[in-house]
């Protein structure tokens, strides 16, 4: 028996996950409270939630939002290193219209904390100024890969280079292409960088060797290396601070 109210059909029936939104307080709802508190009043769940604009069949945006946050334990970061692939086969209802709004959201988000990092063309003066310029390249790699930040006289950036690119833990780095590029642009030091997908921060005997090869090639060209930083997503190791330059 077709219990439909007259005139209306399975898709304009209204469902669950329309009213809950419609049943919030004016100024509780993601949109509403954006405009009259400012978008830094929202939560990661309500933020979301605007992102993705309607939830899924028997289940609201604002649930839906909050069970993707739960499953990566409340971690924004988690939610970033998903493919588009593993967004659509673990949420089962999300298409890739939704996936892909959500992760460009999450890459524009990265992309405009590393602008505000550069906006005021810092001088290079620690190895902390020189993680925050360039962090931004290896988050949510699940692979390895290896910079290269060029700085002028006056410890500016000039222009940053990856070099190479490999698998979880290794990647084939081409000294020199580096020097090339250094002397290409005039650099009077440099500062190579390159991630370890496993999280361990610890240099690799390979990693002192490299820096040894680097360090001495920069020298024969005239040009400093200021240091070399690992990175990983709980931090970074310098070289530099650690004393072995």
């Amino acid at each position: 028996m077709n219990t439909n109210p007259i005139g209306m059909t399975d898709s304009n029936i209204p469902d669950r996950r329309d009213r809950l939104i419609r049943e919030m307080a004016s100024d509780e709802r993601p949109r509403e409270k954006a405009i009259k508190y400012g978008i830094k009043s929202l939560t990661d769940t309500e933020l979301m939630a605007i992102i993705f604009s309607t939830g899924l069949k028997g289940k609201s945006v604002i649930e839906l939002s909050r069970d993707i946050l739960d499953d990566n334990n409340s971690h924004l970061s988690k939610v970033a290193r998903l493919s588009v692939a593993e967004m659509l086969k673990r949420y089962k209802g999300i298409g890739p219209a939704k996936a892909i709004t959500l992760l460009a959201a999450l890459e524009l988000g990265s992309r405009s904390a590393a602008d505000a990092a550069k906006i005021d063309n810092p001088t290079i003066t620690s190895s902390d100024v020189a993680y925050t310029l360039m962090k931004h390249h290896f988050e949510r790699l699940d692979h390895e890969e290896f910079w290269v930040l060029l700085i002028s006289q006056s410890g500016k950036p000039i222009r940053e280079i990856r070099i190479g690119q490999g698998g979880l833990t290794a990647t084939a780095v081409d000294i020199k292409l580096i020097m090339k590029a250094a002397i290409e642009n005039l650099a009077s030091a440099m500062i190579v960088y390159h991630n370890h997908p496993s999280g361990n921060l610890k240099p690799s005997q390979q990693d002192d060797a490299l820096t040894s090869k680097i360090k001495e090639a920069a020298r024969l060209i005239d040009t400093r290396l200021n240091d070399h930083i690992i990175i990983t997503d709980a931090g970074y190791y310098s070289y530099n601070d650690e004393g072995r330059l």
